[in-house]
C-alpha cells in the first residue's frame, strides 16, 4: 500500500500565514520587510508594471513551507513465509461412487457429486500449498502432479466421472502407493522422512484390485512419516446407481451393496498418525475435509516494514528558485522604474 504524508505538518501554519501577511502589507502605508527586497515590490512603478515578482515570491515561500513539512511517500511492505504443505488427494472413482445415497435439498445426488464441491472448497482454502490428485478404480493414475495452479486443478476435479478410469474394481493400495510416489521430493526429505506432506484418501469400498495391499502401502507412508487421512464415503446398506443405454438414455436403476472397509481405513490412518472420518452424507464429507484443513494448516508468521521516500528537495529547490526569481524580478522592475 502506498501513502503520501507530511512528516512535520506543523510547518503548514506558514501557508496559512501568507495570506495574512499579504493583507497586512496592503493595509500599511509603508511596506513591511518580510523577505529581501519586499519593500521595493510596493513601489508605485512596480505595482503599475507587474505583480509577477510578488506572485513568484509568495509561491516560492509556499513551496518552502511545504518542504519544511517534509512530504513523504510511504510504501507498506508485508513479508511472510510462503512454504506450505504438499498434499495429494487420492479419490476413488469406482462405479459405486455413482450411488445416489446423498441428498442436496430434496434431490438425490451421487457420492461423487457430493464430494466434488467439497474438494474444490478445500483447494480454495489452501492457496499456499502444492496440491496434486490421484484417481483410482481398478487401477491408479495421476490426474495432476503437485501444483500451485489451483484454478486448473479445480477444473480437472470438476470433470471427474466414474467412467474417467475404465478399469473396474477398487485398488485402494495402488491408489495410496501412487500418491506416495507423487510426494517423492529429495529437497524435502530428511533421514528418509518426508517433511511437510500428507495424503487424503477417499473411498467408498474395499480393496479388491491392484498389486499392493492397502496396509503395505500404509507401511511405506509410515516409514516416510507421511500422514494419510482416510475418508469413508457412502451410507451402509443397499444403494442405487442409474443405468443408461448405449445412447446415453436413462433406463432405470441398478442396486448395489455398500462394501466400505472401515477397519482397513482406520488402520491406515492410525499407522500413519492421522485420522479416519466416516462420511455418511454431504455434511459429514464437508466436516471431514474441514477437520483435515484445521489439523494440517500452517500459520504463516509475517513481518511488516515501511519504505519511505523523502520529497523535501523536490519541493524546496523549486520554492527557493521561485523566491529568488521573484527577488531578482523586483530589482529589475525597480531599476526600470528608476530609469523611467
Amino acid at each position: 500500500m502506498t501513502e503520501w504524508r507530511l512528516a512535520d505538518p506543523e510547518w503548514l501554519w506558514l501557508l496559512a500565514a501568507l495570506p495574512l501577511v499579504a493583507w497586512l502589507r496592503s493595509r500599511r502605508g509603508a511596506p513591511v520587510l518580510v523577505v529581501p527586497f519586499a519593500a521595493r515590490w510596493h513601489r508605485h512603478s512596480m505595482i503599475r508594471s507587474s505583480r509577477l515578482p510578488q506572485v513568484l515570491a509568495y509561491l516560492g515561500l509556499a513551496l518552502l513551507a511545504l518542504a519544511l513539512a517534509r512530504p513523504q511517500k510511504v510504501q507498506e511492505k508485508h513479508q511472510r513465509r510462503t512454504e506450505g504443505y504438499d498434499i495429494i488427494l487420492a479419490i476413488d472413482l469406482s462405479l459405486s461412487m455413482a450411488t445416489e445415497d446423498y441428498q442436496q435439498g430434496f434431490a438425490s445426488i451421487t457420492r461423487l457429486e457430493a464430494v466434488q464441491p467439497v474438494i474444490r472448497a478445500f483447494i480454495e482454502e489452501r492457496p499456499n500449498d502444492r496440491i496434486g490428485m490421484v484417481i483410482f478404480s481398478g487401477r491408479a493414475y495421476t490426474l495432476a502432479p503437485l501444483t500451485f495452479d489451483h484454478e486448473w486443478l479445480k477444473r480437472q476435479a470438476a470433470r471427474l466421472t466414474t467412467s474417467t478410469v475404465p478399469e473396474e474394481g477398487t485398488a485402494i493400495g495402488d491408489g495410496l502407493a501412487v500418491a506416495l510416489t507423487r510426494l517423492e521430493q529429495a529437497a524435502r526429505q530428511q533421514d528418509a522422512r518426508r517433511l511437510g506432506a500428507f495424503v487424503i484418501l477417499l473411498t467408498d469400498g474395499a480393496n479388491n484390485r491392484g498389486t499392493i495391499a492397502p496396509l503395505d502401502a500404509a507401511e511405506i507412508a509410515k516409514s516416510r512419516a507421511i500422514p494419510v487421512y482416510t475418508i469413508g464415503a457412502g451410507r451402509d446398506g443397499i444403494g442405487r446407481i442409474r443405468r443408461f443405454d448405449k445412447d446415453g438414455n436413462f433406463i432405470g436403476y441398478h442396486r448395489i451393496r455398500n462394501e466400505l472397509d472401515e477397519e482397513t481405513l482406520t488402520k491406515i490412518a492410525q499407522m500413519t498418525g492421522a485420522q479416519f472420518f466416516r462420511a455418511h452424507d454431504s455434511s459429514t464429507v464437508r466436516t471431514a475435509f474441514e477437520a483435515v484443513d484445521r489439523a494440517k494448516k500452517i500459520k504463516f508468521e509475517g513481518t511488516s516494514y515501511s519504505l519511505t521516500e523523502e520529497y523535501f528537495a523536490w519541493v524546496a529547490v523549486p520554492g527557493a528558485f521561485l523566491w529568488l526569481l521573484g527577488a531578482l524580478a523586483s530589482r529589475v522592475a525597480v531599476a526600470r522604474g528608476a530609469r523611467a
